[in-house]
């Protein structure tokens, strides 16, 4: 019987699954392979709470390919070694894969390819798999790459989408041994309100984030930013892991229609807008897009402080706590923490990206070190030298200060708005509330960033 490979790596699905409907159409048996990588722990990306998804997401695969006659295979080590490990055992005559747009992801890919060669099997890679649109996709007439956002949305909406496809009927797997299961039980050092991951699970959150009236995709346009109200959709950690289809999304968003749907819409073109950046710049993950000649500040008690959330700035504080708790926070408390370290503090931009894709369940490369380039000032962004005023945004986006009472119960005593400026308060009364005085006060911050760039 004619064996094919599919490995698994951010597409951990099986429906709208390109990558594996082709691997079962080119063979009568197929081996689901994911391969528990040495190479990402090594180069610092196997954060707990990933791994904890990730196990889950792992579980709901398998499930998801039981159902369908299979199961998934799971190996540990070197993922080209294994991956031909696997090719020799069963004879197989392709391997296919989603692409990938990270510089890791790229050289993975291009060491399968030599190796694969050298015992005459065929390395299949395929777009539109990770992304509603593959980057390269739409590009302008002068480069490789769209940099700045408005053109590349303008193109992108004009460019037709595959159409989604259905999961396979059945899945056929030769006989083959692998590992167990990763437990998420057995990862250490998780946040305790991690959500749980996998398909099922991202596919139930989407229908129901879907039918909600008041706070899902309907309302989307106004209350994304909504920080009390939490009604953002939640489903980045599964588009990072590829529980859900990006173009799936797409497609589903449109068909309910209205703004809402076109602003979410919107949001699904911006993280295609940075894998196709990272895709042509892979040195972007640690190098400034566009550099300034930064001299940054690298005060440790001032990290410490913004990690911990004891900056003294509460809607800063309140992001950050939420991130610790739950291993994830709505894009605009990102937003926020991030001009507040690099524009504020005046940090390199890497010490935060670092921090958060230690904790974020969704870290991705892509939009994690391009969105901190943003904020930075050193990215995509045509304004560098925009800093978002902490406190002009609680009044926005917070404006009862509910978000800041709920994730720094120290000012839980604080009525309305008044919690965002506890600085405000008589002395006796801003030390019995054990909260710190501000790390800096936000004009000495914006002297920082005008002097150390030549704004001044």
């Amino acid at each position: 019987m004619t064996v094919s490979v599919m490995l698994f790596t951010s597409d951990l699905r099986v429906h709208d699954q390109p990558a594996l409907s082709a691997a079962v159409d080119a063979a009568e048996t197929v081996v689901p392979l994911f391969v528990v990588d040495r190479g990402v722990r090594l180069a610092g990306f196997d954060a707990p709470n990933r791994r904890a998804f990730l196990a889950d997401c792992l579980a709901s695969l398998d499930t998801g390919l039981r159902e369908r006659g299979g199961r998934l295979v799971v190996r540990l080590g070197d993922v080209t070694e294994q991956v031909c490990r696997v090719v020799t055992e069963t004879g197989a005559r392709s391997v296919h894969i989603a692409a990938g747009v990270s510089g890791y992801a790229q050289r993975r890919e291009d060491r399968l390819r030599r190796a694969l060669t050298d015992i005459r099997c065929a390395l299949r890679v395929h777009d539109g798999v990770v992304t509603a649109l593959p980057p390269g996709r739409v590009t302008p007439a002068d480069r490789d790459h769209f940099a700045v956002f408005t053109p590349y949305f303008r193109r992108w909406e004009e460019t037709g989408l595959r159409r989604t496809l259905a999961a396979p009927r059945r899945v056929v797997v030769p006989e083959l041994a692998g590992r167990p299961l990763p437990r998420r039980g057995a990862v250490t050092g998780v946040s305790p309100g991690l959500a749980r991951g996998g398909e099922y699970e991202g596919r139930l959150r989407l229908t129901s984030w879907l039918a909600r009236p008041r706070t899902g995709i309907r309302s989307y346009e106004d209350r994304h930013d909504d920080l009390p109200g939490d009604a953002t959709s939640r489903l980045s950690p599964h588009l990072h892991f590829g529980t859900l289809s990006a173009t799936e999304l797409v497609q589903r968003a449109r068909r309910k229609g209205g703004p809402g749907a076109a602003a979410f819409v919107r949001q699904l073109a911006w993280r295609d807008f940075h894998h196709q950046v990272l895709s042509a710049r892979p040195d972007a993950s640690h190098t400034d897009y566009r550099a300034r000649g930064d001299r940054w500040r690298e005060d440790e008690k001032e990290i410490t402080a913004w990690k911990e959330g004891r900056t003294g700035c509460p809607i800063v504080d309140a992001g950050m706590r939420q991130l610790l708790h739950e291993g994830w926070m709505p894009n605009r408390a990102r937003l926020l923490a991030a001009s507040y370290l690099t524009k504020t503090l005046y940090t390199n931009w890497r010490i935060g990206a670092r921090h958060f894709l230690d904790l974020l369940v969704d870290g991705d490369i892509a939009n994690n070190q391009l969105n901190w380039q943003w904020a930075a000032g050193t990215g995509t962004d045509t304004r560098p030298n925009r800093i978002l005023n902490p406190l002009a945004q609680a009044r926005r986006f917070d404006p009862q200060g509910d978000y800041v009472r709920r994730w720094v119960p120290e000012l839980s005593s604080l009525p309305g708005p008044g919690v965002h400026r506890p600085q405000a308060l008589p002395g006796p009364q801003r030390s019995r509330l054990d909260y710190p005085e501000p790390l800096v006060d936000p004009a000495e911050g914006r002297a920082r960033l005008a002097r150390a760039r030549g704004l001044d």
